[in-house]
This record gives C-alpha cells, structure tokens and sequence, in this order.
C-alpha cells in the first residue's frame, strides 16, 4: 500500500463517491466509478449508471476525449475483458492512451477475474491494484457474495423498543418507529435486490413491500413471500404498486396461473423451506442483496442457519412490557457460552430512534 500516494487515494475516494450515485439503478451489475485524472487535475469522471448502459470508464474517458492520453485512470473495480452487452472497458482504455491504471479490486466475476488487468499490462499501461479495497468491497459486498459465495448477501431490517420487543403480543406493532426512521428503510429497501418476508408476515400486516422515494429513481426490488402452502395468496397488497413478486413454495403444492405474480419450487428440510436453496435460487436470478422485512421465526431461522449478513436494527425510545413478540425465535441459546456476539458497523441517530447496522463478531 505504500507505493500509492496521497493524490492516488484522493482521486480512488472520489471515485467512490461516484460509484454510489448508481445504488438503487445498477443491479444486477456492480456499483463502479471511475476517474481519469492528470495530477491534480480530474479530465474526466463517470459511474455505471445502470445495467445494459455504458460503463464507468465510458463515461470518464468521454469527458476526458484527448486529455486522457498519458493520463491515471482510477477505476473502484477492474476494467471488464469481455464482449457483453457493451465491449470491454479494458480496449477503451487502451485506445484512449492511458499510461496507468488504479483499481480498487479485482472483479471475481468469471469472465473478467483478471483478463482485463492482463489486457492492459499486455499493452503496455501500469497497472496497480489494491487501493482502498477495503472500502471498495464494502460498497459492493451484494455483487460480491453472489460471485464468490452463490448466494446474496442478506440484511435483516428489525424495528425494537428499548426493551427488544417488535410487537404486541396480538402482533400489533404500527407504530413502533418514527417517520424518519420508517423513511429511512426506503433507502435501504431501494439498494435492495429482493425484500424478502414470509407468509405469516404476509397474513398478518398484508405489506405492499414497496419502495416509496417521491423523485428519486429506482429498480423496483423483487418481492419475494416464503409461502410453502401458498396460503398467503389472499393477500393482495404484495402483488400491487408496479413492483414484481415471486413466490416460494414446497414442491408439493401446485402454483396457480397469476399474470401479477410468480412462483418457484424450494426444496424442504422437515418441514420448513430449505432458507439455504432459495438463496441459491434467487443468486441465481440476479439478486445480490435481500433485505428481508419479517417476524421473530423467519428472522430467527435465517440467524440460527448462518445465512445473516448483517441486521439493521431501529430502536425506539419505548417500552413494550413483557407480553411483547420478540426480536428472533427458535435461537436455542440456553447458556452464555451459546450467545451471540455481534459488532457495531455504524451507529446512528434518526429521528427520535436508534439505528444500530450490526454484523456477527468474530
């Protein structure tokens, strides 16, 4: 890390930033920025702006035009080497004439997984990678569980009172939160592949699972309801707002012909879908990250497997009492040596509320 210089991390922070415009517009590709710069001087700068549409380093080396001969580019991942649905950004800056190339990360992708850091070196430009990969593999852990591990990464929304009830005892729980944390989730629900909930909390709430963000333009995520009977299917509200639906089911049980819906076969484990195969399924759609809304049993299934990424906890300044639902079921932790420990990625105040992102320590 020491041969990159305190402009190199300038312009690699810059491009960052850049890349992150495109969160709620880019999936199912990865978030990337690029910046072309002469010294201090930024020529030119783009982001991948949303799958099917040009890249990052198109958008850069436009604006740079013939600035870009002999210039830096710094790229927040590694310039693709193969023909898709646009040409390789590794030839484009090739042709431009760029003397150096600065990567954040490689791409694990099969298809590029370094063939466009060999283009480049073949052509002779420098290359150098590494440079705040940290941050870079933070920005884009979706894409990049999907690659590496086949399976999304997964996010477990909770709402809590001080004392870690989400609910009445009836399953009341409107409003535990405040309006600016419930506007929060929006932004959270829109990075989002999939919102991932279940039937129960399906027949409960009858959620339209939406993302509400007036003049800020999204994908809308796929809906997706954990229904092995399919006995949710009353509820109606998850299949409106111009947002699709997936359900899945046991392969038992026959899925009925629905024009605002659709439907998937999960394999079952006694009794209960297989959480691990209808992750797979859904890498396997495109999803690289799920941000799942749901009740104490399937937050607590989802967390006893090990399939939990992370949990996004809102704490409200208020109490429930002891008849309140809690956070998770089926743990099965009856000792202190069984507990789970878990690490404060970010702390924040919305509103009157808590917002805790949390991952598993260790």
């Amino acid at each position: 890390m020491s041969a990159f210089s305190a402009l190199d991390h300038l312009h690699m922070a810059r491009a960052l930033r850049l890349a992150e415009r495109a969160a709620y517009t880019t999936r199912p590709n990865p978030m990337v920025g690029c910046v072309i710069a002469r010294g201090e001087q930024v020529v030119g700068q783009g982001w991948h702006q949303r799958a099917g549409g040009p890249h990052a380093e198109v958008f850069a080396l436009r604006e740079a035009g013939d600035q870009a001969r002999g210039a830096t580019a710094y790229v927040t991942l590694e310039p693709c080497a193969h023909f898709g649905r646009t040409p390789p950004c590794a030839l484009a800056l090739i042709e431009a004439g760029v003397s150096r190339v600065v990567a954040a990360l490689r791409d694990p992708f099969p298809q590029v997984d370094g063939g466009g850091f060999d283009l480049l070196r073949a052509a002779g430009i420098e290359v150098d990678e590494g440079l705040m990969a940290v941050q870079a593999r933070e920005l884009n852990r979706g894409f990049l569980s999907r690659v590496e591990r086949g399976r999304p990464w997964v996010r477990v929304k909770l709402a809590a009172s001080l004392d870690g009830r989400t609910a009445m005892a009836d399953g009341r729980s409107k409003w535990i939160t405040g309006p600016a944390a419930r506007e929060d989730v929006q932004h959270w629900r829109a990075r989002a592949g999939a919102i991932l909930t279940g039937a129960d909390t399906v027949l409960a709430d009858d959620p339209q699972l939406t993302v509400r963000l007036p003049g800020i333009e999204v994908m809308p995520p796929l809906r997706v309801v954990l229904d092995a009977r399919l006995r949710s299917l009353e509820c109606a509200r998850v299949r409106e707002g111009g947002a699709p639906t997936l359900y899945l089911h046991d392969a038992a049980v026959s899925a009925p012909d629905a024009a605002d819906a659709s439907f998937a076969s999960v394999p079952s484990v006694a009794g209960r879908l297989d959480l691990g195969a209808a992750l797979c399924l859904l890498a396997e759609r495109g999803i690289n990250e799920v941000h799942t809304e749901a009740g104490a049993t399937l937050a607590g299934a989802l967390l006893a497997a090990g399939w939990v990424d992370e949990l996004l906890l809102y704490q409200a300044p208020t109490l429930l009492g002891e008849r309140g639902l809690p956070l998770f079921a089926g743990l099965g932790i009856d000792a202190m040596d069984q507990q789970l420990r878990l690490r404060i990625i970010d702390q924040r105040q919305v509103g009157d509320d808590l917002r805790l992102l949390l991952r598993l320590a260790g």
